[in-house]
């Protein structure tokens, strides 16, 4: 009980010290879902034909139960995760990273709003019920996360800066890498869920959805 009291008040703590930081990268990550779901409308009409060309295709595959192999999907998934974080870990152990740890966050929002503002924009009602089937689940997990992330990996960063620039800082780093590293261990093992839900739960969820559309 004590033990578990103790991990909350870090927690709690680590909150409340960098709530400035988060309260940055949420409103930033939102900024990126927003610009995302308005770049669906500067498209031409003939990418959105082609577009939706794909996409129909897609969907039919997905209501005749034609999906691509989920282990193939979640090893797809999980590698193109950990090749992102990857990169964000080696930008906060870079001095010169901190404003590409923002950019990488904010294209990441812009990929889901532009995800979900496209199939609104094509199919109504019925892109919004995808949306919240194919997209929602595993970005329960995987937004959250990047935040989390994105926090630690600029917060790195700054120390990095201030121990570069301040000689008056004498706060070893070795630790503080150590705990980097583990904790950007701890998200790939967290990504491995978000990963397991897209390629193995979304799918059923979506070809549910699907034959809902097909009968009326």
């Amino acid at each position: 009980m004590l033990r578990k009291s103790s991990w909350q008040d870090r927690v709690t703590y680590h909150v409340q010290e960098y709530s400035s930081l988060y309260v940055f990268v949420a409103v930033l990550l939102l900024m990126g879902v927003i610009f995302g779901a308005i770049l669906v409308n500067s498209l031409q009409i003939s990418q959105k034909q082609d577009l939706y060309f794909y996409l129909s295709r897609f969907f039919g595959q997905v209501s005749k139960g034609q999906f691509a192999n989920a282990g193939e999907m979640f090893c797809e998934s999980y590698l193109s995760q950990l090749k992102y974080i990857g990169f964000i870990w080696i930008l906060g152990i870079s001095i010169i990273g901190l404003p590409l740890i923002f950019i990488l966050l904010f294209l990441k929002g812009v990929v889901v709003g532009f995800t979900v503002g496209f199939l609104v924009s094509q199919l109504g009602w019925n892109g919004l019920l995808l949306a919240f089937v194919a997209v929602l689940p595993q970005n329960l997990i995987i937004i959250p996360t990047f935040l989390i992330m994105t926090t630690i990996a600029a917060n790195f960063s700054l120390r990095m800066i201030r121990h570069q620039f301040i000689r008056k800082i004498n706060e070893p780093l070795l630790p503080l890498f150590i705990r980097y590293t583990c904790f950007f261990l701890i998200i790939g093992a967290v990504l491995a869920i978000a990963s397991g839900i897209e390629a193995y739960v979304s799918p059923m969820f979506m070809k549910q959805v699907m034959d809902t559309i097909n009968k009326k």
